[in-house]
C-alpha cells in the first residue's frame, strides 16, 4: 500500500505564498500520476493541478493558472505545490492524490493523504 502525507499548510494573508510538500512511501511499484486536490470550507472536493511522472506535462485548474506550480522529486517520491499570489478563496482542506501500483502488474489505484489546512486571511 501507499502512504501519501501533507505538510506545510498554514495561515498566510492575502498575496501570500505557501509551498506544500507531500511524501509518499510505501509499497511503491510505479506511480503514473501525482496531483493536488482541495476541499473549501462547506463545498466539494475540486482538482488543483495534476502532474505525469516525467513531470513533462501538467495541468492546472483556471482559478489557481499562473499562481499555483506543481513539481514532483521521483528520487525522493515527493511533489510539491507552490502557491502564490493566495486568494481567500484559496481557503481550503488540500490533498495530496496519486495513481499508482503495488506490484509490477497490478492494477492503478487512486491513493489520498489526509490534508493540510490552507487559510488565506486578513
Amino acid at each position: 500500500q501507499v502512504q501519501l502525507v501533507e505538510s506545510g499548510g498554514g495561515l498566510v494573508q492575502p498575496g501570500g505564498s505557501l509551498r506544500l510538500s507531500c511524501a509518499a512511501s510505501g509499497i511503491i511499484s510505479s506511480i503514473y500520476v501525482m496531483g493536488w486536490y482541495r476541499q473549501p470550507p462547506g463545498k466539494q472536493r475540486e482538482l488543483v493541478a495534476t502532474i505525469t511522472t516525467s513531470g513533462t506535462k501538467a495541468n492546472y485548474r483556471d482559478s489557481v493558472k499562473g499562481r499555483f506550480t506543481i513539481s514532483r522529486d521521483n528520487a525522493k517520491n515527493m511533489a510539491f505545490l507552490q502557491m502564490n499570489s493566495l486568494k481567500p478563496e484559496d481557503t481550503a482542506v488540500y490533498y495530496c492524490y496519486t495513481v499508482g501500483s503495488t506490484s509490477t502488474n497490478g492494477p492503478p489505484l487512486n491513493y489520498w493523504g489526509r490534508g493540510t489546512q490552507v487559510t488565506v486571511s486578513s
